[in-house]
């Protein structure tokens, strides 16, 4: 006998994806304005402006789709939608990291050795930097700029300590999710928070460190862009991560989610084990070798 068929829930119309549009375009206009001095100094400004704009839509859209789930709209092909959209967000997420690191990796491996004067290279050598040491990390800079490397086993190692240990805090949470047990739940998601919220904290002294002390800038050359890009990124998404993971720990306060019907802290875990992996890539990629 066949099973009966769901309704399957198509939400009204929203406001928020226009909303969330015009706050990333202020962002990018304010961030574009403050960095190039543009619009009489108004840059911050316009920064401030979309990043208020932003959370108002966060906090709408959240809300909205919690009342949605609360209300018991959502069926179990729309479970199934979740999790296929999440997955395909990680999998976008995991190109994202793949591009930049083939570009640290098409830097270290062709780049800086062709200018070395790799592969019969020795003219280009010549003509174009003479003084050039093909080495990794590459420290100075065709103009003469002096850096240092960001070494691995000072901050970098703790940051990843805390990642590993919170990678093991919410799987403890998720078990605790199916065992229904409620209150070893919210302690060990809130302490996942509180090691996110560190990570971003030692990450940020580990970049006054880089720019005051090792003269390590976004302009000191190939090696500066590729360390920031890569290691800011991720904070973003370690910043992004435990946003998320703190949102779902207000909700279980507010008696949230069974052990049945939890998938938005199944896909908050999800994310949170995908940053993880990614950056202990990078501590073994920018940092170590």
């Amino acid at each position: 006998m066949s099973k009966q068929q769901q309704h399957y829930y198509v939400p009204a119309q929203s406001i928020w994806p226009i909303v969330g549009a015009v706050a990333l375009f202020l962002i990018a206009m304010g961030a574009g304005a403050t960095v190039g001095g543009l619009f009489n100094g108004t840059g911050p400004w316009l920064l401030a402006a979309g990043s208020g704009v932003l959370f108002i839509m966060l906090y709408g859209w959240f809300r909205d789709v919690i009342r949605e789930s609360m209300s018991g709209l959502y069926s179990d092909q729309m479970d199934r939608s979740f999790r296929q959209g999440m997955s395909w967000f990680i999998f976008s997420e995991v190109m994202f990291f793949g591009a930049f690191f083939g570009a640290l990796f098409y830097t270290r491996m062709i780049s800086v050795p062709w200018l070395g004067g790799a592969s019969n290279n020795a003219m280009t050598n010549a003509v174009l930097w003479p003084d050039f040491v093909a080495m990794w990390p590459l420290t100075l800079t065709p103009d003469g700029t002096e850096t240092q490397a960001m070494g691995a086993w000072g901050l970098p190692l703790i940051n990843t300590l805390i990642l590993l240990t919170s990678s093991v805090t919410i799987h403890i949470a998720h078990v605790a999710m199916e065992q229904n047990n409620r209150k070893r739940l919210k302690q060990f998601l809130l302490l996942t928070v509180v090691l996110g919220s560190v990570f971003v904290v030692l990450q940020a002294e580990e970049y006054i460190h880089a720019y005051n002390e090792l003269n390590l800038r976004l302009e000191s050359g190939v090696y500066g862009n590729t360390f920031y890009l890569l290691t800011g990124f991720h904070g973003l998404h370690v910043t992004l991560g435990t946003l998320i993971l703190f949102i779902v720990w207000l909700r279980i306060l507010k008696g949230h989610f069974t052990p049945e019907n939890h998938f938005a802290f199944q896909a908050g875990a999800w994310y949170w084990h995908f940053v993880d992996v990614v950056w202990l890539c990078l501590f073994v990629f920018v940092y170590i070798l």
